[in-house]
């Protein structure tokens, strides 16, 4: 009776680790970073957005740019049963046009402009402090934010990247058209 046991035991974790799939399987490594998200203590993996056309946006509540959430929020609700998201990052790297509080953040984006795409925690978005996800991409791009709402755009399969400057509104053509394509 004790070796059913212990072969129960045994087919039980084998079962257990061939059965489990990882989140990050057949995920392009740019992207396998777990950041936390905004004004909480839990974490995501990036992984979960790798079958999805992505645009990434370093985001900032006192910027000249920052009505740029209203069409950026307009774009998400447009796309994102389309597999399209938004993923923001608000940075204080730009003259510290974010606020300290992320709490602050999340009410002003949430008060403000009604956004409901993915935002994380406030961090760095470039050179040596960017965080990890930030730091992959710049690598990627060879192209780091030079302003807050600097976009880019990630296919599915991260194979393709397009980077737009803050100047370039979320709604121009040139952005959609690529949004199309890619989906």
């Amino acid at each position: 009776m004790k070796y059913f046991y212990l072969f129960f035991l045994i087919f039980s974790a084998y079962s257990f680790a061939i059965g489990s799939e990882k989140v990050n399987d057949n995920c392009p490594s740019f992207l396998d970073h777990e950041i936390r998200i905004l004004d909480s203590q839990n974490y995501e993996n990036l992984c979960k957005y790798k079958n999805k056309v992505i645009m990434v946006v370093n985001v900032a509540s006192r910027c000249g740019f920052t009505y740029q959430y209203e069409n950026l929020q307009k774009l998400y609700s447009k796309y994102n049963k389309e597999d399209f998201v938004i993923l923001g990052f608000p940075s204080r790297d730009f003259m510290f046009q974010e606020y300290s509080s992320e709490e602050k953040v999340k009410d002003f984006c949430e008060s403000s402009y009604g956004v409901t795409f993915p935002l994380f925690a406030t961090s760095s978005v470039k050179g040596n402090k960017a965080n990890t996800f930030y730091k992959s991409l710049n690598e990627k791009t060879g192209q780091p934010p030079s302003w807050n709402f600097t976009k880019i755009l990630i296919s599915k399969n991260g194979s393709e990247t397009h980077v737009f400057s803050s100047n370039i509104e979320p709604n121009d053509q040139s952005i959609l058209s690529k949004i199309e394509k890619l989906l």
